[in-house]
């Protein structure tokens, strides 16, 4: 493989695949893959890669908390608590990464500023 990110590449196909051969409106589509990231235990690096696509199919804090009612009898108590815990790392995750941009721009304009 040439590419420097093979896997990060792989996933990136496989969830393009899943969005084009799918009849799910966007925001079905964002509901089913929180029913499964919940599901499936999902690490907060999960929940942060999906967060993007979560916001842009319009789910709201009340949607995800019906969710994880809703799947709470099926996946168990201890499954959704940790669904909790997973998407406020991932929202730690989110503001490292802005704060991270925002000081990457701001030494940049600094560089560019400078005689």
């Amino acid at each position: 493989m040439s590419s420097e990110s093979p896997v990060l590449d792989t996933l990136a196909d496989m969830t393009a695949a899943s969005v084009d051969h799918n009849t799910l409106s966007p925001r079905d589509y964002m509901l089913a893959r929180v029913a499964a990231l919940i599901a499936v235990d999902a690490s907060p690096m999960s929940w942060f890669a999906n967060a993007a696509a979560v916001q842009e199919s319009g789910l709201t804090i009340d949607d995800i908390q019906g969710i994880m009612i809703a799947v709470a009898p099926v996946v168990g108590a201890p499954r959704v608590m940790a669904a909790s815990g997973h998407i406020l790392r991932a929202l730690g995750i989110a503001i490292a990464v802005a704060d991270a941009e925002i000081t990457e721009a701001e030494l940049a304009a600094d560089e560019d500023s400078q005689p």
